[in-house]
């Protein structure tokens, strides 16, 4: 990784928080999310970090208006409308997409809800140590 690294998402609350989070555990730095929209933090993102020791404590949604975007070496957008957003924001930024479902469009019972949260988890995971390989060392 050679700087700062934004996630991107719709609201903020989910899949870029996420992504960040798991940076962050993996001793990332610099490391933040926005959204096109703010949201409020999902509580079943909550749920499936804490099952790996990553905490979302203190996260507060915020935009990618709201954010400098200036200051980050790598945008990294996790759903079509963010990086449309970030590319409209910062168009002198060259801005990576990851196509990740939402785990919030499935519907069932509790159980169907955390395991669909636990493989956007294991995706972001995945994704992240694809991309940054010299910082996420662990298996």
């Amino acid at each position: 990784m050679t700087g700062p690294v934004l996630f991107a998402c719709n609201m903020n609350s989910v899949r870029s928080p996420m992504a960040a989070a798991l940076l962050l555990l993996e001793g990332g730095e610099g490391v933040d999310s926005a959204g096109v929209y703010e949201g409020g933090l999902d509580p079943f993102a909550e749920i499936v970090m804490r099952e790996i020791g990553a905490s979302l404590d203190g996260h507060e949604p915020k935009t990618l208006a709201d954010t400098d975007l200036s200051r980050f070496e790598a945008i990294i957008a996790l759903t079509p409308e963010a990086a449309v957003e970030a590319r409209r924001l910062a168009p002198d930024k060259t801005v990576e997409f990851w196509d990740v479902e939402n785990p919030s469009d499935v519907h069932g019972g509790r159980d169907a809800i955390v395991d669909a949260y636990r493989r956007v988890r294991d995706q972001l995971r995945g994704k992240l140590r694809e991309r940054f390989p010299e910082i996420c060392k662990n298996p």
